[in-house]
């Protein structure tokens, strides 16, 4: 499988030309094999890639705009969701590829199949029942030799007992209001970082808009230009034609 990664080598958008190579860097990094396929020189390049990204993903107005990565026929997704996969460690995921074993990618799928599945099968290879006992620690043996041992201490073992939970019961309360007082400032303060960081990313997806409309604009003048010169072209070979 090949992936593929859909470009624009002309482009004017610095903030394009970042994330394509941002995209390459890593793709070369993990030293995976890729494709460049240049949507600004090769018009069918930049049709296939249009009517492959699904409908849901495209921007409103309806054009995808590069980076786009595919494995093969199949979408993996735009630059927003290959920088997702990179901070989470799961590109090969996002590639539709098997992370190769002993990467960070491996090891916390294996971490996450184990807690999935409650014990690993290497730690229990026959399925065997395990004891009660030894699954709650000989619980039911502590319980047994605590009960003996309030037997004998009688009742001065439960006036013991009660006053060494009245003394726990008394020191609880400051200790709970302020675990609660705690939680209060670092929901304060989470709402505030949360708060900042979705104005910082409606900041970055204006800019981004803007220069993506900018990159289209572009685009289309380019087209239209080259159309210009073709039609220019072909009235002086008529005119030439003419005068001869």
């Amino acid at each position: 499988m090949v992936i593929k990664v859909f470009l624009a080598s002309s482009s004017g958008s610095t903030a394009i030309k970042k994330k394509q190579q941002d995209v390459v860097a890593f793709l070369e990094a993990l030293k995976l094999d890729y494709t460049q396929l240049d949507i600004a020189c090769n018009e069918e390049n930049r049709m296939w890639m249009r009517q492959n990204v699904p409908e849901e993903k495209k921007p409103t107005n309806g054009i995808p705009l590069p980076p786009q990565i595919f494995n093969e026929e199949q979408y993996c997704g735009d630059y927003d969701t290959f920088f997702d996969a990179k901070e989470d460690n799961s590109v090969y995921a996002f590639l539709g590829l098997p992370p190769p074993p002993g990467s960070k990618e491996a090891v916390q799928a294996d971490k996450e199949h184990i807690v999935q599945n409650g014990t690993h099968a290497a730690e229990n290879p026959h399925n065997k029942e395990v004891p009660v006992e030894e699954r709650n620690g000989n619980a039911h043996g502590e319980e047994e030799q605590v009960e003996a041992a309030d037997e004998e201490e009688g009742e001065g073992g439960e006036a013991g007992d009660e006053a060494t939970e009245g003394e726990t019961a008394g020191d609880e309360p400051p200790a709970e209001e302020e675990g609660e007082e705690a939680v209060e400032e670092t929901d304060e303060v989470t709402e505030d970082t949360q708060a900042q960081v979705e104005e910082e990313e409606e900041q970055e997806e204006e800019d981004l808009q803007s220069e993506e409309e900018e990159e289209l604009r572009q685009l289309e003048e380019e087209e239209e230009a080259e159309a210009q010169e073709g039609e220019e072209d072909d009235l002086e070979e008529t005119q030439e034609e003419e005068a001869e």
